[in-house]
């Protein structure tokens, strides 16, 4: 399959032409969308999820390859960035993720009512959960009481029965954001790194805390996260006080499998897929999910489901990943290999058939590192889409400003990933 020469430049209409396209275009999309001043802008930041999707490239792909009321689907939808800027942008989205965390995230993050939240009314149903003694929840989690010290575990559970006796509304909603942070915070997880695990310093830190006003602290912070969220919900209404899209949500559900309705078709993709060696986002949520009302069964069967743990459905060849897999010398990293490329293909093809001829398809991943050898996931998925009949446009290089995971761990690769890539394919 022959690749396109030009590569279209979007930056306020300037457009670029090159006689070789297979290398990547250096961009900053911070500067290419600079209407966007931080990430964690509006309703993006009231659910905590790692390696999110920064909006600036999605705004991007969304402003330069649709026009309004236009469908966009997302396979990995993660915290929802894709639909929440789809529906800033008067765009409709079709979401769907493994984590079924999507299905509480959305309806907070994507508020699609038009009348303002009262702050009165939170604050109203704040003090009489302070005061309410009545019901207690206990997530159904077999080593519950190793993440929890007894005194804040009980506190915890009486805020949380409470709250599952309201009425659902958005202020239900609002409330159990700020109560998944706080049950975080006040617990041994670690709550400043994505992974779910029990520290020293986290530890030490709780101790510590137990000797204080503990309680008072916890308390406002709920109420800080709670009317944090309905400050940036109630900016939310007002930009979209006209907007009348749709953003449909399916948590929960493999992707790979999905069954789309047949008369439903799709006029862009953009989607993030998981990284090769952070892909247990399930277990990243465990704390969440369970909080949340689900069970060990509910997340084991999930957590079977993510990429590292299935076996490949299919043998993804490619002339860069012949060439990878042939440096390795440990079998479990080819079968991860295998794994990832498989589940993580077989996602995008089954969404990217719903695309109409003529759109296009924006898929932003990093080059991680396996066992020290550099794999180019935007080269990989480009070699197999082209032979499928897809055309390459273009791919852009955004270096990555300020993240560093994990950097006082063991980690053969603190600094992180430098950069990640925007590839764009045309169907």
């Amino acid at each position: 399959m022959l690749e396109k020469q030009l590569s279209f430049w979007s930056d306020k209409g300037n457009v670029k032409i090159r006689l070789d396209n297979s290398e990547a275009i250096p961009v900053s999309f911070r500067e290419l969308v600079p209407e966007i001043t931080e990430t964690s802008y509006l309703t993006h930041s009231i659910y905590y999820y790692p390696a999110k999707f920064i909006p600036h490239v999605v705004r991007y792909c969304i402003e330069n390859f649709t026009k309004n009321d236009d469908w966009i689907v997302d396979p990995f939808a993660g915290s929802g960035t894709v639909g929440l800027e789809a529906y800033l942008l008067k765009r409709n989205s079709f979401l769907l993720d493994l984590n079924p965390l999507l299905n509480h995230i959305i309806p907070v993050k994507i508020y699609t009512g038009k009348s303002l939240l009262s702050i009165s009314i939170l604050n109203n149903l704040l003090n009489d959960m302070k005061s309410s003694k009545k019901t207690i929840y206990r997530p159904k989690w077999s080593n519950l009481d190793y993440w929890y010290p007894t005194e804040m575990l009980d506190v915890l559970s009486r805020y949380w029965g409470w709250q599952k006796e309201l009425e659902l509304s958005i202020y239900s909603l609002i409330i159990e954001s700020s109560l998944i942070k706080v049950s975080k915070h006040f617990s041994y997880a670690e709550h400043k790194t994505p992974k779910l695990f029990r520290s020293k310093s986290k530890i030490k830190y709780i101790d510590e805390i137990l000797k204080t006003n503990w309680k008072t602290k916890l308390e406002s912070m709920i109420y800080e996260f709670s009317l944090d969220s309905i400050g940036s919900i109630n900016e939310l209404i007002r930009l979209t006080k006209d907007n009348t899209n749709c953003v449909i949500y399916k948590g929960g559900i493999d992707s790979s499998r999905y069954q789309f309705d047949p008369n439903i078709e799709f006029d862009l993709l953009v989607s993030s897929p998981p990284y090769l060696q952070a892909q247990e986002y399930i277990r990243t949520a465990k704390m969440d999910l369970y909080w949340l009302g689900y069970s060990d069964q509910d997340i084991k069967k999930l957590s079977k489901l993510e990429i590292p743990y299935r076996k490949p459905a299919k043998l993804i060849q490619t002339e860069t990943l012949e060439k990878v897999k042939s440096q390795l010398n440990r079998k479990d990293f080819i079968t991860l290999l295998d794994s990832y490329f498989s589940h993580t293909i077989n996602a995008f093809e089954n969404s990217m058939v719903k695309l109409k001829k003529g759109s296009n398809a924006c898929i932003f991943i990093g080059n991680p590192k396996i066992d020290g050898i550099e794999v180019e996931i935007w080269k990989i998925l480009k070699e197999y889409f082209l032979d499928k009949g897809y055309y390459f446009e273009n791919v852009y290089e955004d270096k990555i400003k300020a993240r560093q995971l994990f950097g006082s761990r063991n980690n053969k690769n603190p600094d992180g990933m430098k950069s990640e890539y925007l590839m764009v394919l045309k169907k």
